[in-house]
């Protein structure tokens, strides 16, 4: 027997070691700092569970291992969130946990019906479905989406556009799935696994680099927008105590009056909740009139978070974490988007309109409790001297995390996406450079460039491929300023954003059909 023979053997009896490497791999291959790049370890993270799990028949055994390995991946990517809140940060590593045992759970079902090869073919079909399916629901985060992972590996995930996010996973489950064949297969399972894992490799390489060319030589064509972000660099935890409305507003006056000086923007963007009172209602009436006689000043529309407060007859009233497009016209209608994807049990407890009770476990972050939730994906429209009228999609923070809600924004015409954010709370943890990488994947999706500004950091423009157009540094009080490219075409995933997981849910039910009727028959597993 030779030495990698041993090796697996030993591997496949093990109990907790497979399981604990599987999840430190699967850690370690999630955005972090900017100067670490471990993404293809997500190729083989899963390998030493999987081979593991082979002689596993116990369910109780399996979930053991299973729910250690999830826990130490949401350990090392999530860790950060209880910098902000710490019992919302630990609710959520147990959480997420628990939801990502689920797809292995199924391959466990499987395995037990239909046999362990037949089970490893159907993991990236039972994978994606429940990725797809979880994110659905109000509970879900969905940060921890295995494609996510590869949000940094630019040249590797350009045929995002065609699949998405759900496409990344696949290709990820399905180049783990071939790992485990070329190890522990036959020597024919490892030449045909082999190849198809250096095709894997070659395919998406070509494509960036065809797509690229092609669309390099019709990028001198592109229509541009100037626009400004400030990053007024406010701390999260001192802004809703230590500083009063009028001390925010003349910094942010402050710094755009600068900016239109200097560079004479066609919008200009403030972060999340960068006006901290519902200056849309009466009692802010003076407010709204100088923040109304600034534009006129600078000449330039505003893109800005805010709170929303919208009062119903003999209801009480309800308070949005939403965002709002000003023009300089005086006689202009604010365009408004409230938030519609709410970060769970931090801004809104999940199912709180059926069960009014839950309201009591809200994990609240200061000046952030109980936001109402959105009904609408609605863009924005600005007036250009340069282009005419712009479509805006406005994301409000964590709304970047889900997919479909993007591109429902990009089908209504928004040709540029602005993303406003506070990823403040967590200091100069690895948790906004993860928030930020997601966002590169939303860019390559749609094939649209995305201002993103913060509060805090960080402040980044985008282009359509996921790269960096211009930054500033985080924790500082900083303007920056660029061309924005816009776009109008749609993408084949943006066009069909669920097609694939769709697909891999129909075909997870005829697997789970096969493999029953399989276990019936008394057919052989291997």
């Amino acid at each position: 027997m030779s030495l990698l023979s041993r090796n697996i053997t030993r591997l496949s009896h093990s109990r907790y070691a497979p399981a604990l490497l599987s999840g430190t791999l699967l850690g370690l291959s999630f955005p972090s700092y900017p100067a670490i790049h471990l993404e293809v370890v997500a190729w083989i993270a899963l390998v030493p569970l999987l081979i593991s799990l082979r002689s596993v028949e116990n369910a109780g055994e399996l979930f053991r291992r299973v729910y250690l390995s999830m826990f130490v991946f949401c350990l090392i990517s999530l860790w950060w969130v209880s910098l902000a809140t710490l019992p919302g940060g630990v609710l959520t590593i147990f959480a997420q946990t628990f939801f990502l045992t689920v797809p292995l759970l199924a391959f466990y079902a499987v395995k037990k019906m239909a046999g362990y090869r037949f089970a490893l073919f159907s993991l990236p079909f039972l994978w994606i479905a429940w990725e797809w399916a979880y994110m659905q629901q109000d509970l879900s985060l969905g940060w921890l989406t295995l494609g996510n992972s590869q949000a940094n590996l630019n040249l590797m995930i350009q045929y995002a556009d065609l699949v998405g996010v759900w496409g990344i996973s696949f290709w990820l489950i399905w180049f783990n799935v071939f790992t485990v064949l070329a190890l522990s297969g036959s020597r024919r399972d490892t030449l045909r696994s082999v190849t198809m894992m250096a095709l894997m490799v070659v395919a998406p390489l070509i494509y960036a680099s065809v797509l690229m060319y092609r669309e390099g030589i019709a990028a001198k064509k592109e229509l541009r927008l100037r626009v400004t972000l400030v990053q007024p660099n406010v701390n999260p935890h001192d802004k809703w105590e230590e500083y009063n409305s009028v001390e925010i507003m003349e910094r942010y006056y402050r710094m755009t009056g600068r900016a239109v000086r200097e560079s004479r923007p066609e919008l200009v963007i403030w972060p999340e909740t960068a006006i901290p009172f519902s200056i849309l209602d009466l009692p802010y009436a003076a407010d709204q009139q100088l923040l109304r006689l600034a534009l006129r000043k600078w000449d330039t529309a505003l893109l800005t978070g805010f709170i929303d407060v919208v009062h119903k007859p003999n209801q009480p009233s309800e308070s949005f974490n939403a965002s709002m497009l000003l023009e300089p016209d005086p006689d202009s209608v604010p365009e408004i988007y409230r938030k519609m994807r709410l970060v769970p049990f931090a801004e809104r407890v999940p199912y709180i309109d059926y069960f009014p009770w839950l309201g009591n476990l809200t994990f609240s972050l200061a000046g952030i409790r109980g936001w109402g939730k959105g009904r609408e994906a609605a863009v924005m429209e600005l007036s250009s001297s340069r282009n005419g009228k712009v479509v805006l999609a406005n994301i409000i923070c964590y709304e970047s995390i889900f997919p479909s809600l993007v591109t429902e924004f990009v089908r209504k015409g928004a040709r540029l996406l602005t993303l406003v954010t506070n990823d403040g709370w967590y200091g100069t943890s690895y948790g906004p450079y993860q928030h930020l990488a997601i966002g590169r994947l939303r860019c390559i999706e749609n094939r649209r460039a995305m201002a993103r500004c913060a509060n805090t950091g960080l402040t980044v423009v985008i282009d359509k491929y996921g790269r960096t157009i211009a930054e500033v540094p985080w924790w500082q009080e900083e303007i920056l300023t660029a061309e924005v490219p816009l776009e109008s075409r749609l993408t084949f995933y943006t066009s069909h954003p669920d097609l694939l997981p769709k697909v891999a849910s129909i075909l997870s039910l005829l697997i789970f059909l096969r493999a029953f009727l399989k276990s019936r028959k008394g057919e052989s597993v291997l």
